[in-house]
């Protein structure tokens, strides 16, 4: 089966700090685009961060740019979110999402992801 499985999300005060992780099984995604994506309540999901195949290009929101940080270890099959400085705005459920499609990133764009079932994050002021 394949699956994408979040953690590490959870309450944390405004500055702090987290990071989330998404492991990937049943499929290699190696030489595919990831991301992590995130919905407030009332708002439409948005792409937060897009990382390569490769892990060489990486395409973040400008609303995190400068404080979240994308990376993937491709051996462990897994990709990482580093959230730091985090502001009550942060506050949403964060989904990772791998490419079904093989191939280089379109920006903050999956072509056609696979989700995993989400994490939630609460930033406190």
């Amino acid at each position: 089966q394949v699956q994408l499985v979040e953690s590490g999300g959870g309450s944390v005060q405004a500055g702090g700090s987290l990071r989330l992780s998404c492991a990937a099984s049943g499929f290699t995604y190696s030489g595919h685009c990831m991301g992590w994506f995130r919905q407030a309540p009332g708002k439409e999901r948005e792409g937060v961060a897009v990382i390569s195949s490769g892990g060489g290009s990486t395409y973040y929101a400008g609303s995190v740019k400068g404080r979240f940080t994308i990376s993937r270890d491709t051996a462990k099959n897994t990709v990482y979110l580093q959230m730091d400085s985090l502001k009550p705005e942060d506050t949403a459920m964060y989904y990772c999402a791998a490419d079904i499609l093989y191939g280089s990133c379109s920006g903050l764009t999956l072509k056609i992801p696979r989700w995993g079932q989400g994490t939630q994050v609460t930033v406190s002021s």
